[in-house]
């Protein structure tokens, strides 16, 4: 079972509480706009894992004409967010997503969604939050995964899937020719040393590991680790957007219209980014059992695009950082698996924390390496 195969049920709060609340905060923003009013709101059931999103529509006036928007509330989960915090800057997982998209945004890298305004005041929605504006578009599901049902299997052309996987590849690759210092990303430097590596990394992993597990044995994921650090490669560091997939993007006409979900962000080699690109797509594909759609192209077409998009060699390495990747992914399954349990969703008995696809997964890329 993995992170995207959570059940998609749990207890939300009051819209109608938060509509009041987000009416306030909208208004503080926009003290311009006449009339302001915030409605509609929407607490949806079936998100909330990583973080509680909320949508809403604000109407206003403004010189002399009337205006409704459609946004997006991100707040932060009550046990913080999932992936390890990066450097003692990060401790509020919505305050990272927000300046880190900020960044980028504001460099003209990469389509973002446009920002309003993040809150720190717990006072306002009873957690941290940020708010942005709602992009239209389709977003690939992971539940059920859309390798197996959806627009991509019911709707799309193969000259579709084909462009929208080259132009996610792409995101990445304009990422990873990014200059961190130039963004001003040294909050996101754990040692402060201005040299953040991969090793950093990896002892980060082993002590969110150590303390998520709280005692409790994983061999699987343990074994990664030692493999990681035995064999790790030299790559100089950029950034790496940590949560590299086509579901968390939004495709209008199957191209990117807003890329989403920076809460991994990290100072990292950005081969990590086509690592995880390639451990999701193989786990859509091949650990799902679903045949590959005409148009998606194969693992080595995905590696070479990236090479040619970042201007760096991976081919060689593609299995280390494929390995990476499903490490962190099974290191937070561990607390969603906690999370879940604490929910009532799941019961303690199932010890998701572990016995989930994800260790399955990395199992098997670890037996193809001999370990």
């Amino acid at each position: 079972m993995s992170a995207a195969d959570a059940p998609p049920t749990k207890a939300v709060a009051d819209p109608e509480s938060y509509r009041e609340a987000l009416d306030r905060f909208m208004k503080s923003q926009r003290p311009q706009a006449q009339g302001l009013r915030v409605h509609d709101v929407d607490m949806p059931r079936a998100t909330g894992f990583s973080n509680e999103t909320v949508f809403f529509h604000a109407s206003w006036s403004e010189a002399g004409q009337a205006r409704t928007k459609r946004f997006v509330a991100r707040i932060e989960p009550p046990d913080g967010g999932l992936f390890p915090e990066q450097s003692a800057a990060c401790g509020v997982s919505v305050e990272v997503q927000y300046r880190i998209m900020k960044a980028v945004a504001e460099a003209g890298i990469v389509p973002m969604p446009g920002l309003v305004a993040y809150e720190g005041d717990r006072g306002v929605l009873g957690r941290p939050f940020f708010v942005m504006e709602f992009v239209e578009g389709l977003i690939p599901a992971d539940v059920p995964r859309y390798s197996q049902a959806g627009f991509l299997v019911d709707q799309a052309t193969p000259a579709e899937r084909e462009r929208m996987v080259r132009e996610g590849v792409l995101v990445m690759g304009k990422l990873a020719r990014v200059d961190w210092r130039a963004l001003g990303l040294d909050w996101l430097d754990g040692k402060g040393r201005g040299n953040p590596t991969l090793a950093d990394q990896l002892e980060l992993y082993r002590r969110y590991v150590g303390r998520e597990l709280a005692g409790r044995d994983h061999p699987v994921l343990m074994r990664s680790l030692e493999w990681l650090e035995r064999n790790a490669p030299g790559a100089p560091t950029g950034i790496s957007w940590g949560d590299s997939r086509l579901g968390n993007v939004i495709w209008q006409d199957y191209r990117a219209a807003a890329v989403c979900d920076w809460e991994a962000v990290a100072l990292c080699p950005p081969e990590a980014d086509i690592g995880w690109w390639v451990m999701f797509d193989r786990q859509s594909f091949d650990d799902f059992g679903a045949p590959r759609m005409a148009g998606f192209p194969t693992r080595e077409e995905m590696v070479a695009i990236w090479e040619q998009a970042s201007g760096r060699r991976v081919h060689d390495t593609i299995d280390y950082w494929e390995i990476f990747g499903c490490m962190r992914f099974d290191a937070i399954m561990i607390k969603l698996g906690d999370r879940l349990v604490r929910a009532g969703i799941v019961p303690a008995a199932a010890e998701m924390w572990r016995e989930n696809g994800t260790t399955q997964s990395l199992d098997r890329l670890l037996a193809r390496q001999g370990a």
